[in-house]
């Protein structure tokens, strides 16, 4: 007897890159093997102790639904969060979504008709993919290069993809997979093509309090020429090393797009209520002293990462300028099977390192087969602990080939 087909949609969706290889690291686990995880950006950062009392106090006898929009109090700060950087909104303009991958799929959702366009640079954040493919949208991906640090393609190159499909541009700034930072002119630029050619400016803003080295992260909030064409996707996740809280927002000074938002969250109901009230009081109560210090331990990080990689012999990265994520050219023709041979074949006082195969963060088939992502979410003896592990397994899979 025969059983209907699933979707279309169910066929085609993409693997996650970064979570495909979790069965193998059960295995791993199974067989007594402890893994360094440079595979995710899952921050080992405690959550702010103001989230878990927020939700205390708000433990009531009826855990119920809260507003479609969100909870005004989030919504507020929010706003006020935005203003220490000078950016003014106002709470008409905040969305809150369930994670930061809900608020990309309803901006995917709210600008496009099936079978439209965004155009999207690669590598870019993997589960842009399966968003693309939940919304019925086209990625039109344009390949950026790591030998100038993953940054836009001229503006010729750009426009020259716009078709009449086209309703979008999406950046991630910082970027995931890449953590470079989109300069003023670059952001200008964006601005110019999407006003010109009468499209929107999605940017996922996730790591925007996540710059090294003395930068500044610019907001396409801060463009007024585009005040009606951008659409900002955020998270609590990585600011405040909540992930699993699942709480994200949209920001959009558009009406009509706020309008679709709010009807898309009506379909669902509401965001996570007790999330909601832990990160009202996170919002309220971190400082810029809380930033400063996040932002230092990340880049003490990430120059740990350059140090150990450094001079290795056909490794090839530029440093990372925000988020907390490299991507590395390494010498294997394929970093799927390199990053399962770490977890199924290899290990070093019984730890081994798990990374992300690259090829997943890009829609151009065939390109990051020599490339790896790594988050460098640890503290500093584990980061060393696991890229030594991982400089010694390269070795050794290197030589076995």
């Amino acid at each position: 007897m025969t059983t209907p087909n699933i979707s279309r949609r169910g066929d085609l969706i993409q693997e996650s890159p970064i979570r495909k290889l979790a069965p193998m690291a059960l295995d791993a686990v199974k067989r007594g093997i402890s893994i360094h995880h440079l595979n995710i950006g899952q921050p080992d950062i405690p959550t702010p102790i103001e989230f878990w009392d927020a939700v205390k106090c708000n433990m009531n006898t009826v855990l119920a639904y809260g507003p479609s929009i969100g909870i005004p109090a989030l919504r507020e700060s929010i706003c006020v969060y935005y203003s220490r950087s000078g950016i003014s909104i106002e709470p008409d303009h905040v969305m809150i979504t369930t994670g930061g991958s809900e608020a990309v799929i309803f901006s995917m959702m709210a600008t496009c008709d099936p079978g439209d366009e965004i155009i999207c640079f690669e590598p870019f954040y993997a589960n842009y993919n399966g968003f693309a493919t939940l919304s019925d949208v086209k990625l039109v991906p344009i390949t950026s290069s790591a030998e100038n640090g993953f940054h836009l393609p001229p503006s010729e190159e750009i426009t020259s993809r716009i078709t009449d499909r086209t309703k979008a541009i999406l950046i991630c700034n910082p970027n995931n997979p890449t953590g470079t930072i989109l300069t003023d002119a670059e952001i200008a630029e964006l601005a110019d093509i999407v006003s010109r050619f009468n499209i929107y400016l999605l940017a996922d803003e996730v790591y925007r309090d996540f710059a090294f080295d003395g930068r500044e992260h610019s907001s396409i909030l801060e463009y007024p020429e585009i005040a009606e064409r951008a659409v900002v996707m955020d998270s609590i996740s990585k600011r405040f090393s909540s992930c699993g809280a699942r709480l994200g927002n949209i920001v959009t000074r558009n009406k009509s797009l706020m309008t679709a938002f709010v009807k898309f969250g009506q379909a669902r109901l509401c965001p996570p209520t007790l999330s909601q009230y832990g990160a009202t009081e996170m919002y309220r109560s971190m400082t810029d002293e809380y930033f400063s210090s996040i932002v230092s331990k990340y880049q003490n990080r990430r120059d740990i990462l350059m140090e150990e990689l450094h001079g290795i012999d056909g490794i090839f990265f530029l440093k990372p300028e925000g988020a907390f994520y490299a991507t590395i050219k390494i010498p294997v023709e394929n970093t799927d099977h390199f990053a399962a041979w770490m977890l199924t074949d290899f290990s070093v006082d019984g730890w081994t390192t798990m990374v992300a195969p690259a090829e997943g963060f890009y829609a151009t088939p065939g390109l990051g087969l020599d490339e790896i992502r790594i988050a460098y979410v640890l503290e500093e003896n584990r980061m060393r602990s696991a890229l030594e592990i991982l400089k010694a397994g390269l070795q050794e899979y290197r030589a076995s080939r």
